[in-house]
């Protein structure tokens, strides 16, 4: 009767040793990718990451030369040294391109209205106008509700001038110039000039606030939740009556703030050093 082939010192077969040695490659590569990712240098040298990670600089060859050939790192032949390749890059476009907003946002909507206890609301962005995706609202008797799927335009809100304030300096001239501001209420910003200092100040302290701007009784603080590009693509609100909000505006602009950067982060922003 045959036996089996063993390795004596360890009592593993040569095909579990091998899988065992695959998957520490795998590990050991994906690591060096991360580096890659998580280190502030465009470049790395062998030795760097050696060190860095606690590998021998054969190990590290051996792992850059096999991501070289999917083009997951590329080498600088003059300065020998590495960075990431268009291979990362195509991964990292396809990841972004399959974030789903609504879903990743759901929980986060789900603790925003428990912590604040007001309502939160999603909203995504279609052309010059912007609608409600999904909404939380929070267990007490006298609430705030906003229809999903209705379309307000970008100068009429908390969440509308939020969109509005992060887009490009290009794209907001050709709405303040293109689109009709027509007021919603009485308090609705409709004046150029004076939208314009609006969006300057929300882009510099990162929130809009509304107080009747859309809905009269209505008051609500909202921050955009940026991606890759430092661009808006959804904002998240908290809106409550009037009365009673005008005293929560402070924790409510915190819980907010820690959500959308949450958020953000997910969606590929990267937070800005601080000097």
């Amino acid at each position: 009767m045959p036996t089996k082939n063993r390795d004596t010192a360890s009592g593993e077969t040569p095909a579990r040793e091998s899988t065992g040695q695959a998957i520490a490659t795998v590990e050991r590569a994906a690591d060096v990718l991360m580096h890659f990712a998580e280190t502030p240098s465009a470049t790395l040298g062998v030795t760097e990451i050696a060190e860095a990670l606690g590998m021998s600089k054969a190990a590290v060859h051996r792992i850059l030369a096999s991501l070289r050939v999917r083009r997951l790192i590329e080498l600088d032949p003059v300065s020998r040294r590495y960075s990431l390749g268009v291979g990362a890059m195509r991964l990292g476009l396809a990841y972004l391109d399959r974030l789903d907003i609504r879903r990743i946002a759901a929980p986060e909507l789900v603790a925003l209205s428990q912590r604040t206890d007001e309502t939160a609301t999603l909203s995504i962005r279609t052309g010059w106008t912007r609608i409600y995706a999904d909404q939380v609202t929070p267990a007490r008797e006298v609430i705030m509700s906003v229809s999903l799927g209705v379309p307000y335009p970008l100068h009429a809100g908390g969440s509308s001038k939020a969109f509005l304030a992060f887009l490009a300096d290009d794209e907001i001239e050709a709405y303040l110039s293109e689109a009709p501001l027509e007021p919603l209420t009485g308090k609705t910003i409709a004046d150029v000039p004076k939208l314009r200092k609006e969006l300057a100040v929300i882009r510099e302290s990162g929130w809009a606030q509304s107080f009747a701007e859309r809905m009269s009784g209505a008051a609500s603080v909202a921050a955009p939740v940026l991606d890759h590009h430092g661009r808006p693509v959804a904002v998240i609100s908290v809106c409550g009556p009037l009365e009673r909000f005008r005293e929560e505006v402070d924790a409510c602009v915190e819980a907010l703030l820690d959500s959308t950067r949450r958020l953000s982060i997910q969606m590929g922003w990267t937070e800005p050093e601080r000097g």
